[in-house]
């Protein structure tokens, strides 16, 4: 049955876009991309822009596909859409569902019987491993247990075939792109392999073989293929940076030699390249779906002009985002002597941010790994205070984890002696010095264990796991309840809160420890990116100075990028006393007048030299801190610096748009700048 539309006056539909939304919904150009930074309007974008095609008569509805990479993302699609006039005329979905619904109805229409959806991919791959005994390397009877090197091995596989790699290219393919497999890579290339045979030898296919198979026979049959291209003529996807190889390959077999195709992403919120996407579609559009157009939004409706400075002073190098909501607080940086403080400081903040008739979940609380939030999870239920852990990443959900504790139920030790040996088994370890997420979690368990020992008298494992069950997993508000929403970095994408908590800001987390190559670093900022542009109105950072691994306190360092906050903050609040100062000075008759906001202030032929000369030391200084110059100082505060010519931190401090931490970091320089232009003397 044909879905139904109901009429929608076109101009309806652009009430209260601004001028690049507009053009983006209603250009004629194809293919069209669509650069949408965070909280531009993406997806109310794409949607009006299929709504406004359809009201106009540019397209029909029911010929319309509309990709995106998640379940909840698709169901999201499709409600918007229907919002909007079209109701259930427009087909949404995922790659993957929308491959395999094509298949099946090619396998009914040719009679063939269709093979088995294998969806529990771990379980398969773990009966595949050859016994440890057997494993090549010293340290294989110490090497991980076989849930964890199943789970390992699975994500390979899964790298492999998202990037169309083969069994015979694996090795060569991880070397190419510099990739650090968390297991051996022979044996996770043995492993693919007879995965691949096996699936075949029993008529299994997995959901990435769906997107192979629908490509494949897109290619082979032109009957199929004309027959997809003519039901779905008009495309759109959504989160295009997420795209992988095998997903772009089949978009392209989807679209065939037509251009009715609009792409809408941000490449600054490309996250998954460790899950085999590649943000270049998206970024070399042009190069892939030759005389496309673009259509760029900088205009934020989320965050505050605060929040967005800090986010812009993260990422320098890439589109700045303009704010259009009010002013809000500076984000903060505070530094606690230990996780645990950490964890009840976060508590404590929660608590004060929750006024009267506020909702819990209007707070959120993100770190980078999984492991990072038990002691959080347990310092909220200590203050009664309702949360949430999003997704299905719970520390008990774990493979490792899953592991250990199957260990430890087999274990006749006293509680004590079994995390004794536990934490000396990490130690040794050696695929665990690979794996700092897997580390992580096991360390967080071991400290639950101590926690619950300090707890009970006599403590035992059984006690232990019961204990476990009744604090880590349960507990927990259902899905539609009020709490606040405790997540990873990863976890968050996609999702807005009035006020973020971001926790555990240190080196090694942050950016992650395993991350080393350009790319890799790249990437970990761009996560940082995405995790300061979850917050609405108030964002407020913590890192811990030592912190807990099983039962080793280790010192921990800051993670780099909150000099960027820092350096934003300052920024931002130096700003406002410039402008305050000027709105109270008097206005000499012979005074220059006030340039606008982005013009170089004037500065009179003795001034100009000292100005000329702060302004090269500032571009070298923002350069080596890949930050725009204004995070530096601005051209105001340079300026002011070239008429008052300062001598000393005191006199330096008196600048306005000069403050402490500035003249820490900058005065040396500056004052060595300004005595070397010091004007001689008659």
């Amino acid at each position: 049955m044909l879905g139904k539309v109901t009429p929608v006056n076109p101009e309806q539909l652009l009430v209260g876009l601004n001028d690049a939304q507009r053009e983006a919904v209603t250009t004629a150009a194809a293919p069209l991309r669509v650069l949408a930074g965070a909280g531009s309007g993406k997806t109310r974008v794409l949607t009006h822009r299929v709504a406004y095609r359809a009201a106009t008569g540019d397209l029909d509805p029911r010929r319309v596909l509309a990709l995106t990479f998640t379940r909840k993302a698709a169901s999201q699609l499709s409600s918007r859409l229907r919002n909007l006039g079209l109701r259930d005329a427009v087909a949404t979905g995922t790659f993957h569902a929308v491959a395999y619904a094509q298949l099946r109805r090619r396998w009914a229409d040719t009679g063939i019987t269709p093979p088995t959806l294998l969806d529990r991919k771990v379980g398969f791959v773990a009966r595949l491993l050859p016994p440890r005994s057997s494993r090549s390397g010293s340290s294989a009877s110490r090497g991980p247990d076989p849930a964890t090197l199943a789970f390992a091995v699975t994500s390979e596989i899964e790298w492999a075939k998202a990037r169309q790699v083969t069994p015979a290219r694996y090795l060569d393919a991880i070397e190419a792109a510099g990739r650090k497999p968390l297991v051996d890579p022979e044996l996770a290339a043995r492993v693919y392999e007879r995965y691949e045979r096996e699936k075949q030898a029993q008529r299994l296919v997995d959901f990435d073989d769906l997107l192979h198979l629908c490509r494949r026979h897109i290619d082979d049959d032109p009957q199929f293929a004309e027959a997809q291209r003519w039901q779905f003529r008009h495309l759109f996807v959504d989160e295009f940076q997420d795209a992988n190889p095998l997903q772009h390959a089949l978009l392209r077999a989807w679209l065939g030699d037509r251009n009715d195709l609009c792409v809408v992403g941000d490449p600054n919120q490309a996250i998954y390249g460790w899950n085999g996407a590649d943000s270049r579609y998206l970024d070399d559009f042009d190069r892939y779906f030759p005389g496309g157009a673009t259509v760029r939004l900088v205009q934020n409706y989320r965050s505050s002009p605060q929040i967005l400075a800090a986010a812009n002073a993260v990422l320098p190098r890439s589109s700045q985002l303009i704010a259009n909501r009010p002013d809000g607080p500076p984000p903060s940086i505070r530094v606690l002597p230990t996780d645990s403080a950490e964890a009840a400081a976060i508590a404590q903040a929660v608590r004060d941010h929750h006024p009267p008739g506020a909702r819990w979940s209007s707070q959120a609380i993100l770190v980078r790994t999984n492991a990072q939030l038990a002691p959080i999870a347990e310092a909220l239920r200590a203050s009664g205070i309702p949360f949430r852990v999003r997704g299905a990443g719970g520390l008990l959900d774990q493979p490792e984890i899953k592991a250990v504790l199957r260990e430890l139920r087999r274990s006749a030790a006293p509680l004590q002696t079994a995390l004794a040996d536990l934490d000396l088994a990490v130690g040794e370890r050696s695929d665990l010095a690979h794996n700092a997420d897997a580390a992580a979690n096991i360390a967080a368990l071991i400290r639950l264990g101590h926690d619950y020992a300090c707890l009970d008298p006599s403590p035992t494992v059984t006690g232990f796991l019961a204990w476990l069950a009744d604090t880590v997993r349960a507990d927990q508000p259902d899905e539609q309840g009020d709490a606040v929403e405790l997540a990873t970095f990863h976890a968050a994408k996609g999702l807005e809160w009035p006020v973020v908590h971001l926790a555990g800001l240190e080196m090694g987390f942050v950016p992650i420890s395993h991350a080393t190559t350009a790319a890799e670093l790249a990437e970990e900022r761009r996560l940082f990116y995405v995790a300061i542009t979850r917050a609405e109105r108030e964002l407020l950072c913590t890192w811990a100075e030592s912190r807990m691994f099983g039962s080793r306190t280790t010192p921990r360092e800051r993670s780099p990028y909150l000099d960027d906050i820092e350096l934003a903050i300052a920024n931002t609040a130096e700003s406002a006393d410039i402008d305050q100062r000027r709105s109270r000075r008097p206005v000499a008759r012979n005074q220059h007048r006030r340039e606008p906001v982005g013009a170089t202030p004037a500065a009179t032929s003795e001034e100009r030299p000292l100005f000329e000369a702060l302004r090269s030391w500032r571009a070298e200084a923002a350069r080596a801190a890949s930050v725009p110059p204004y995070v530096i100082l601005h051209d105001r505060t340079l300026a002011e610096i070239a008429r008052a010519r300062p001598g000393d931190r005191v006199s330096l401090l008196d600048v306005p748009g000069i403050g402490p931490a500035k003249a820490n970091r900058f005065g040396e320089a500056i004052l060595r700048i300004v005595a070397a232009h010091a004007p001689e003397r008659a």
